[in-house]
């Protein structure tokens, strides 16, 4: 890691070389000379990262160089701040700036003093590193030699249902144990070392479709070490709804409810249903008792399935019934061993015979462990298969960590090496993630845009920072440090994990090397040093402690604590030279005008706060890059927003949810004019259109570089000039237009040549014709067409897209009938039609929409028959109809309805009813044990999302 902040740091000493050179008048030479002495100290570092935890004082020298590569960022950073100070306009200004002119003089010489100083350890540190003889090994390094392969995103997001082998009998064998007849409660842990892939099992066990047939009511949880019992229930809740309706994602009556409450809650709502609760990943025996009681014993042959690491829960799990449920997995075989070996490493083909020696030995250390190998073999697929020293070296650099007793431990060392076979630019993108707290999804784009802040990314000619961070992401993915949490419709990641034995392992190097650290209260101690600083849950004890002076980023989480009570002042006592600051979901109802003062900010987020105004200081900020108020209360923007050149991303816009979309549920935001001087802008979300008389669409023609623009109350007057604009974004992804109001008509016909890597779009209002240019759009994988009124079918232009994965209908068309083509939408899979008034007949013809996995009709009061030909839909899974005829219900009933017969391949078929405020679900599933079967509901009274609005 050391090597990655030295380089990190020549990178930005280089930077400043080549464009500051004003500012470095008088202190040039010496920058340059400081560059190359690290340059020469750069070279020990690439081996000695991999050597300092079995070498002692090697490690005191790393740390050395650490420290005073952390020294020499901060004088630089010192320096940035004070030329970045604002002026401003006037005289008052121009004598501010007179002293300033004299405070020059001082700076550069601090600075000038500054460097001297900084070299002289440098030089130190180098002559110092001769004893260790390093030289000589260091060109022959293996990050030199990495060889890439090109994998797949796809095989990254399969990884953990692929790399469990000879998983068949196991499964068979859970399987079997779930579906004994006894119909009392039972619990069927599954137990072993870390790193086995008892989750792995487990999750293809849970997801096979025999299972979640049977047991209708279904939830997955995830049970952290550290977990809150009153967090874990809330999350049982959500998951129980999540799978007999749609959840609302902010359920304030869950939110405010005792643990006891939230306990009589789950319990009813399991009462009546064979269910089956999977608890991943228990670590102590009173968690399980904590919420053992809440899942009743209601004579359906309900089931619970756990897995742990730790014997004593899986035994105390049992008390009450057989022992003979519990499910001890075993290491592979070396046969099954050597196989994922094979498959990750080779990518399923043989090994070459001049490596099978040395990868028997690699293999042979790994024990059995399935996450060790594929650790290991991900590390492997990179290394080039002729240069033999390279396997050598990792067969004879992992014999002493694996060699232990500890399998934990050894596994801990083993996927370090992982981490140490990083490219330097990935480390500190690794180690970030520690600074996130257990349990949390990290957002796929929050954290590129932290690491663009951070300043992580290496730009690379003819790449958006975003997209090499994009690659970045999908580098880890595929090297098995990180897992896809969520995935959109569309296949995109929204968010990722990190496995919690990986977590463990950067959080300790995080804090060891002063990278990072989280502080959650109570017996947590904040080194002085730290750079990066997490607040989990309560600001009670920060405010008792000396911040870090050095900190550069400052992120909270769940903080309860009001900011009124913890001023900012108390947290940001001397913090001139953060960049990130991330207020997400803090009590703050104002802007703090404190957080104007922090020159070098890259990066604020007041997300979900109830911040209202933003101050026109906001100029101070010339750095920032991410302005994000996302959910905060913000609907206008000031002028001196314009002065931020360097922001790259602006999201003001929020959601208010009810049942069903409306048509002003997005709230935007006003912007000033003159917005197309942000040339770095990518993202710009949602902005009214109905300001400056047009003008700002003929400004936004300007903005060629943006990937996403979104734009609400667009008049009819603005069309033609809004698509002038468009057609200049060559590089936009996505683009959503909403009209004034949902009668009013969306002009959007004059486009003749449509951005080519356009991938989703939103129209919200209604269209004389669907644009034909729509069709056009090969890249396309999203489009949600609402309130369009269209008196022709749109699926006879819409049909011949070949990407498009998920399609919304909301009021589209005022036609009697649908009819889907054979060969029609190939690559589709979800489909949502919504309040077409005057639709009487759907009709699917053998092999349209071959791929189709979600169907969602509602509100088509006139549409009383099934579908015709749905039958031929053999890949869906989930069929839900939401306030529709009762004729069409009732002829889907399992008791005796004429038309179940064509959706009893469906494993899921509900139908919903909005009724005082809360849904009746019913299941229509020819399964007596379903989710009260075709009679009676299960009563929500949460809102529920069913559109993107």
């Amino acid at each position: 890691m050391a090597e990655s902040v030295v380089t990190f740091l020549v990178d930005r000493l280089t930077m400043l070389l080549d464009e500051e050179v004003k500012l470095l008048s008088g202190i040039r030479e010496q920058v340059e000379d400081l560059v190359n002495e690290l340059e020469r100290i750069k070279a020990f570092l690439r081996v000695a990262d991999a050597k300092e935890e079995s070498d002692p004082q090697l490690k005191v020298w790393v740390k050395q160089v650490r420290d005073v590569a952390h020294e020499m960022e901060d004088a630089l950073d010192k320096f940035r701040l004070f030329h970045s100070h604002y002026h401003g306009h006037g005289f008052q200004a121009s004598l501010h700036k007179l002293s300033c002119i004299i405070k020059k003089w001082k700076v550069n010489h601090q600075i000038s003093a500054d460097i001297r100083r900084i070299n002289s350890k440098v030089k130190s540190l180098y002559e110092g590193n001769e004893r260790y003889k390093l030289v000589a090994r260091a060109g022959s390094s293996s990050a030199s030699l990495v060889h890439h392969h090109k994998i797949g995103q796809g095989d990254a997001l399969l990884l953990e249902e692929a790399d469990l082998v000879a998983i068949g009998e196991h499964k068979k064998q859970l399987i079997e144990l779930l579906m004994k007849g006894d119909t009392g409660r039972q619990v069927v842990p599954v137990v072993g070392m870390a790193g086995l892939g008892k989750t792995t099992l487990v999750k293809q066990v849970y997801k096979d479709p025999k299972v979640q047939k049977r047991f209708k009511v279904h939830a997955w949880i995830t049970v952290s070490r550290s977990v809150k019992i009153n967090q874990l229930l809330r999350h049982m809740i959500n998951k129980i709804f999540r799978v007999i309706t749609k959840p609302d994602p902010e359920d304030e009556e869950v939110e405010t409810t005792d643990d006891n409450q939230l306990r009589e809650r789950i319990k009813k709502l399991l009462q009546n249903s064979r269910y089956l609760i999977v608890l991943d990943d228990i670590w102590h025996i009173q968690d399980w008792e904590a919420i053992n009681h809440v899942m009743p014993n209601n004579d359906r042959g309900s089931r619970v399935m756990l897995t742990t690491r730790n014997v004593n829960v899986a035994s105390a799990s049992c008390l009450g019934n057989s022992a003979d449920m519990i499910y001890r997995l075993q290491p592979l075989s070396p046969e099954d061993s050597w196989t994922l070996f094979c498959k990750k490493t080779f990518h399923g083909e043989s090994c070459p015979p001049n490596l099978e020696e040395f990868c028997q030995c690699i293999l042979m250390k790994c024990r059995g462990l399935p996450l060790a190998t594929v650790a290991i073999g991900a590390v492997l697929a990179l290394k080039d298969k002729r240069i033999v020293d390279e396997w050598a070296a990792v067969c004879h650099s992992i014999g002493a960590e694996i060699a232990g007793n500890d399998q934990l431990d050894s596994m801990k060392k083993l996927l370090y090496l992982s981490y140490r076979d990083l490219p330097y630019h990935l480390k500190s993108c690794f180690l970030y993630l520690s600074i996130f707290p257990d349990f949390y999804k990290i957002e796929h784009m929050k954290l590129i845009r932290l690491w663009l802040a951070e300043g992580f990314v290496i730009g690379k000619e003819g790449r958006t920072p975003e997209e090499v961070a994009e690659s970045y992401l999908r580098e880890l993915l595929n090297r098995s440090l990180i897992q896809a949490a969520e995935t959109s419709t569309d296949g995109r990641v929204k968010s990722y994990r990190i496995h919690d034995l990986l977590l463990e392992i950067i959080v300790l190097m995080s804090r060891e090397q002063n990278f990072a650290a989280i502080e959650k209260g109570q017996g947590t101690i904040c080194p002085d040093k730290v750079r990066r600083l997490s607040i989990v849950n309560t600001l009670q004890n920060v405010c008792q402690k000396r911040t870090p002076s050095r900190l550069r980023s400052l992120l909270v989480f769940g903080v309860e604590d009001s900011l009124d009570d913890f001023p900012i002042p108390k947290l940001l006592p001397d913090l001139q030279l953060l960049t990130v600051l991330d207020l997400e979901g803090a009590r703050l109802d104002m802007f703090p005008s404190e957080v104007v003062k922090l020159l070098l900010l890259r990066y604020l987020s007041l997300r979900h706060t109830k911040v209202k105004q933003i101050p026109s200081s906001i100029k101070k900020l010339q750095n920032l890059e991410t302005l994000d108020l996302k959910h905060s209360h913000v609907v206008e923007l000031p002028a001196e927003i314009l002065n931020l050149k360097r922001l790259r991303h602006l999201l003001v816009y929020r959601y208010e949810v009810e049942s069903y979309a409306r048509f002003n549920a997005r709230k935007g935001v006003k912007i000033p004019a003159g917005i197309c001087g942000l040339q770095s802008l990518q993202k710009l979300c949602f902005i009214e259109a109905n300001q400056y008389s047009g003008a700002l669409m003929e400004e936004l023609g300007r903005m060629n570089q943006l990937r996403r623009l979104g734009i609400y109350k667009l008049g009819v007057e603005h069309g033609v000039t809004l698509c002038s604009a468009v057609q200049k974004m060559t590089n936009l992804r996505s683009l959503s237009v909403s009209s004034t109001e949902k009668d009013k008509i969306i002009e959007l016909s004059h486009i003749s040549h449509a951005p080519p890597f356009l991938q989703r779009l939103y129209l919200t209002g209604r269209l004389e014709n669907l644009p034909r240019w729509i069709s056009c759009l090969q890249n396309l994988v999203r489009l949600f067409l609402k309130w369009s009124h269209l008196k022709e079918d749109p699926l006879v232009h819409l049909q011949g897209l070949p990407n498009l994965v998920h399609l919304e209908l909301l009021q589209v068309y005022d036609g009697e009938r649908l009819h889907f083509d054979a060969g029609g939408f190939p690559s589709l899979k979800l489909l949502g039609i919504d309040k077409l008034d005057e639709l009487q007949l759907v009709t699917i013809e053998e092999g349209a929409m071959p791929r189709l996995e979600k169907l969602i009709i509602q509100r088509c009061k006139c549409l009383k028959n099934v579908p015709f030909g749905i039958e031929h839909l053999t890949k869906l899974k989930l069929l839900e109809f939401f306030d529709m005829p009762d004729e069409l219900i009732t002829a889907l009933h399992p008791d005796g309805g004429g038309d179940h017969w064509k959706v009893a391949h469906v494993p899921a078929v509900y139908y919903s009813y909005w009724r005082g405020g809360g849904w009746d679900v019913y299941s229509l599933v020819n399964d007596v044990e379903s989710i009260n079967s075709g009679t009676s509901s299960v009563r929500r009274l949460e809102r529920n999302i069913l559109w993107k609005v």
